[in-house]
């Protein structure tokens, strides 16, 4: 029996893993003017025990995206997610398509306005609540948000399509494809301490995100209008922060004045947890402005 020995070179190039759609996800459809946004031909669908398979490497820039290629892999770790299962949500309520964007350049950051002084054991109802009024009621298909955090720095899968994906959702009307919209459960208007688990754990959930597509989180990027109803005209392209506010693409006092003022230090922390600058412990709190670790009431 002969053994041959395998030599690995550098000019090998980069492979990197073709991800499949999670069970129960199929073909794009549009939900009102919500998400996706933009011709049905740019949309990047996936089906789950049908003939289509999954597009990948076509060349062809997403609309928001602009031209820019897509970076190497900047990797963070992936934090810990509680899936759409472990809240129970109910499936049935959403719509059967999921759709996806060529990569996620960016993130939004929200917060649900809702009371603050929860018990972190009840945050499973209170998704299933958001999630029934926005499925049903706004009619968005789905939550609009891609993920959640509670006060406790726990991450909730929002959106299905899979967590690991560039799903697009209906967070930031005009920017949504390619991006990823992050709520803070809780209301933080002016002088809202907010919670230091938080902000880690949105920071990190940033880090992974946007290092799949290698972008700093604390750098800008390019995205392109797609609705008319945002800050800018439907085509226009504008820079924003890699971690914005919502308030950044859209009329809204939304993620309140509290958390939007946090978002710098969010950055920094998120950008450390790639690699990009000095390492903040992961037990410390973030640079010092308004807040605390003890959430407060709305």
């Amino acid at each position: 029996m002969r053994l041959y020995r395998i030599a690995l070179w550098a000019t090998v190039p980069m492979v990197f893993p073709l991800l499949v759609a999670p069970a129960g996800v199929a073909t794009a459809r549009a939900v009102h003017d919500q998400a996706p946004e933009g011709p049905p031909s740019l949309w990047r669908p996936e089906a789950v025990g049908s003939s289509v398979v999954p597009v990948v490497g076509t060349g062809r820039p997403f609309p928001a995206l602009g031209a820019a290629s897509m970076a190497l892999p900047r990797m963070a770790p992936r934090p810990a997610i509680v899936s759409r299962a472990q809240w129970q949500a109910d499936e049935t309520k959403r719509d059967r398509y999921a759709h996806y964007a060529g990569g996620v350049r960016a993130v939004f950051v929200h917060h649900t306005d809702t009371p603050n002084g929860y018990d972190c054991a009840d945050v499973p109802r209170t998704l299933r609540d958001l999630y029934t009024g926005q499925t049903r009621d706004r009619g968005w298909g789905d939550f609009g948000y891609n993920f959640l955090v509670d006060r406790c720095g726990t991450i909730y899968e929002g959106r299905a399509g899979g967590a690991d994906r560039p799903v697009i959702g209906a967070h930031t009307l005009g920017f949504n494809q390619g991006t990823t919209g992050i709520a803070a459960i809780g209301t933080f208007g002016p002088g809202t301490p907010v919670p230091a688990a938080m902000e880690r754990a949105i920071a990190a959930l940033a880090a992974w995100k946007l290092g799949l597509g290698g972008v700093d989180p604390a750098g800008k990027v390019g995205l392109t209008s797609t609705n008319d109803n945002s800050l800018y005209a439907k085509g226009t392209s504008a820079q924003f922060d890699a971690i914005s506010g919502h308030r950044d693409g859209f009329a809204t006092n939304c993620p309140g004045e509290a958390l939007f003022a946090r978002l710098p230090a969010i950055r920094k922390l998120a950008a450390s947890l790639q690699g990009r600058s000095p390492r903040i412990s992961s037990g410390a709190r973030l640079a010092a402005g308004p807040g605390s670790a003890r959430p407060g009431g709305r």
